[in-house]
């Protein structure tokens, strides 16, 4: 699979959020880079910034909070197209949704992660 590809489905997974959610993501930018820090080399997703949930008045002129899906060790860890499309969607939601303040455990109990 080719980086514009993989750039695609993740622009897709993106799209299938409910506008209303997608209406009220703030100040996050969504990047796809090819692997993740040597230490954490089967890392699929990160989500960094401050998500909604703790954002108060002293959060203002910061840069943008940054999710980042990682194609390598997503296309390793599929066997198949299908594979791929569902693991990057799943990934992109739960990135999301920590930006909306969701912690790993509760993603875990709602099958996100």
């Amino acid at each position: 699979m080719t980086r514009d590809e993989f750039e695609t489905l993740v622009a897709d997974a993106l799209d299938q959020i409910p506008p209303q959610l997608a209406a009220m993501m703030d100040n996050v930018a969504i990047f796809v880079e090819d692997e993740p820090d040597p230490s954490d080399p089967e890392l699929l997703g990160l989500y960094e910034g401050t998500p909604l949930t703790e954002r108060g008045e002293w959060y203002a002129g910061v840069l943008p909070d940054r999710i980042i899906i990682y194609m390598g060790p997503t296309l390793r860890l599929c066997d198949s197209q299908e594979q791929i499309v569902e693991e990057v969607r799943t990934t992109v939601i739960h990135e999301v949704a920590h930006h909306f303040g969701f912690d790993d455990h509760e993603l875990h109990e709602l099958g996100w992660s």
